[in-house]
């Protein structure tokens, strides 16, 4: 299994720039794609932005040419940087992977816990 543990999140002003970091780790064979939604009170999950393990990445369209997806294969790692902040992008945002379990006879889907973004006006 894959556990994620999401970071940076926290409250900003208007304009401002946040960078989130999510680690995995456990027993699994490699990870695929990761990324990160988002979900605010009353609202649907929305996916904010994913990469996969080649660097192609792709943006909700509310966050495009504003947040930037990275990740640290290696290390297992993914960041947001999100700059220009609004408070419309206030929300719960949830680190997600894809992997191959330990013996790569399944792929699953792991989630993080999730890490509060709150843009202030």
């Amino acid at each position: 299994q894959v556990q994620l543990v999401e970071s940076g999140g926290g409250l900003v002003q208007a304009g401002g720039s946040l960078r989130l970091s999510c680690a995995a780790s456990g027993s699994f064979f490699s990870i695929s794609d990761m990324g990160w939604y988002r979900q605010a009170p009353g609202k649907q999950r929305e996916l904010v932005a994913n990469i996969g393990s080649g660097g192609t990445a792709h943006y909700g369209d509310s966050v495009k040419g504003r947040f930037t997806i990275s990740r640290d294969s290696a290390e297992h790692t993914v960041y947001l940087q999100m700059n220009s902040l609004k408070p419309e992008d206030t929300s719960v945002y949830y680190c997600n992977a894809w992997y191959l379990n330990y013996l790569a006879t399944s792929r699953n889907s792991a989630w993080g816990q999730g890490t509060q973004v709150t843009v202030s006006s």
